[in-house]
C-alpha cells in the first residue's frame, strides 16, 4: 500500500521528516513534487531590480493589517 512520506534532500541524500515502518532493505520509489511557486525568470539584471522595485512598492501600498489574525506554524503546516 502506498505511504507518503516527506524527505529533504541534502548532500545527496533524502532526509526523512516523517516517521516510517519500512523493512531494513526494503526499496522505495520515489515522486519529487516540487514547489508550485516558481520564481519570475528575468534574464537581466536592470528588468530585476525594475521587477523588485514595483514588488516592493505594492508591498508597501498592501500592509498586513495590525489586527490580522496570527497563524501559529500548526496552522500553516499542510495537513492530508
Amino acid at each position: 500500500m502506498p505511504q507518503a512520506l516527506k524527505a529533504i534532500y541534502h548532500s545527496g541524500t533524502f532526509i526523512l521528516q516523517t516517521a516510517c515502518d519500512l523493512p531494513e532493505g526494503a526499496e522505495v520509489e520515489l515522486f519529487v513534487q516540487l514547489p508550485q511557486v516558481a520564481p519570475p525568470r528575468i534574464a537581466d539584471a536592470g528588468s530585476r531590480q525594475h521587477f523588485l522595485k514595483l514588488l516592493v512598492a505594492r508591498m508597501q501600498r498592501n500592509p498586513i493589517p495590525v489586527n490580522a489574525p496570527q497563524f501559529t506554524r500548526d496552522m500553516l503546516h499542510e495537513r492530508r
